[in-house]
């Protein structure tokens, strides 16, 4: 089994923090911050071991705040890069809201070692339009980590953080910073853009779909973004999103000869569905072909998750056999039920066919 994602903190990982505090602020009691920034991490999961590091650190580094992120900052560059560098930002995150533009500086030195978009939505919060001014700023960095801090930082539902609700009220907030970045070179960031626009889809679509109209999908990088940005809506049969894309929410095609090679089977087993696409149209149609699967809850109920298949055009009156395997496991962020899971098959975000299997206990 894979290593839990908390041991990133682990005893190596605070031995050798310790080691490099010291080695950046002698004055700090290398032995004594070991001690305390492990003391009880055995029940602490992942993000309560990185808040509970940034704690310790503010006991044993200089009590001027200015001053013990300047530590920080000689620090950063003799740690690893990843996950556990969101150490130093958590540290600003928490005790330097009260002096916003040294912290926010702060932020943009240390997002390239790991990320600092967790952090930065606390000074969001605080202020909203003093923050994003900002950011504003930051979108047009030569820097790609600090562009996509620009993006990811005030994205309305970042995952792993509280909602901005300022931006789901009103999405025009973050706009300006999405257009900056909107023909980004760095796929890191146009990523992050496409993301923080489907978090609009979810709240606000038709604004989504009026912001992408307006932008030049022309241009390679905005028609990649404009896709991956749109795929919720592509999903739901959103007309509007369907029709960016030349998706005729009304296809003219049907799906023959579906089959599932296990109507019941155990977890850890694999589906595999076969189906055909005919094309019932006088012409050749522009297909986004999906499937979903509604898993059984714990409570007897269902949960539908959409995944993706393949875009295809198809001819006139042709046909084109699809199959997909997947297996069936659990995971960190879905488990299995035992029951009937019902498995729709979508053309253009309209259900085309329906099958079903049974998780066997």
């Amino acid at each position: 089994m894979a290593e839990p994602l908390k041991e990133m903190f682990n005893r190596a990982y605070f031995e050798r923090l310790a080691k490099e505090t010291a080695a950046v602020h002698p004055r700090v009691d290398r032995a004594a911050f070991l001690k305390e920034v492990q003391l009880g991490n055995e029940a602490r999961e992942l993000n309560a071991r990185l808040r509970h590091a940034s704690n310790t650190l503010r006991k044993h580094l200089p009590s001027e705040y200015r001053r013990a992120v300047h530590v920080l900052k000689e620090l950063a560059p003799r740690m690893p890069k990843g996950y556990t560098a969101l150490l130093y930002p958590d540290f600003v995150g928490q005790f330097g809201l009260d002096d916003p533009n040294f912290s926010l500086e702060a932020l943009r030195y240390f997002t390239p070692f790991g990320s600092s978009e967790f952090a930065v939505r606390e000074f969001i919060r605080r202020d909203v339009k003093g923050t994003l001014k900002v950011l504003r700023t930051w979108a047009v960095d030569d820097n790609e980590h600090v562009r996509r801090l620009a993006s990811e930082g005030s994205r309305p539902r970042l995952p792993w953080s509280f909602r901005l609700d300022a931006v789901l009220k009103d999405p025009q907030l973050t706009t300006p910073i999405l257009k900056r970045l909107c023909t980004d070179d760095s796929f890191y960031v146009r990523k992050s853009v496409a993301n923080h626009l489907n978090d609009f889809s979810k709240d606000h679509p038709a604004y989504m779909i009026d912001v992408l109209r307006s932008w030049d999908r022309t241009h390679p990088h905005t028609a990649w973004i404009a896709k991956h940005a749109s795929r919720t809506l592509i999903k739901a049969g959103n007309a509007d999103a369907l029709a960016l894309f030349a998706f005729d929410s009304k296809v003219k095609v049907r799906v023959a000869a579906m089959t599932v090679s296990h109507e019941r089977l155990k977890l850890g087993e694999t589906l595999e569905f076969t189906f055909i696409l005919v094309s019932e149209g006088a012409c050749s149609q522009q297909l986004v072909v999906d499937y979903a699967i509604h898993y059984r809850k714990a409570n007897g109920g269902t949960s539908r998750k959409v995944f993706k298949l393949k875009e295809v055009e198809l001819g006139a009156k042709a046909t084109l056999p699809i199959s997909k395997r997947q297996r069936i496991v659990d995971f960190s962020t879905r488990k299995h039920y035992p029951g009937e899971h019902v498995l729709d098959v979508m053309v253009n975000g309209r259900v085309k066919a329906k099958t079903s299997f049974v998780l066997l206990d």
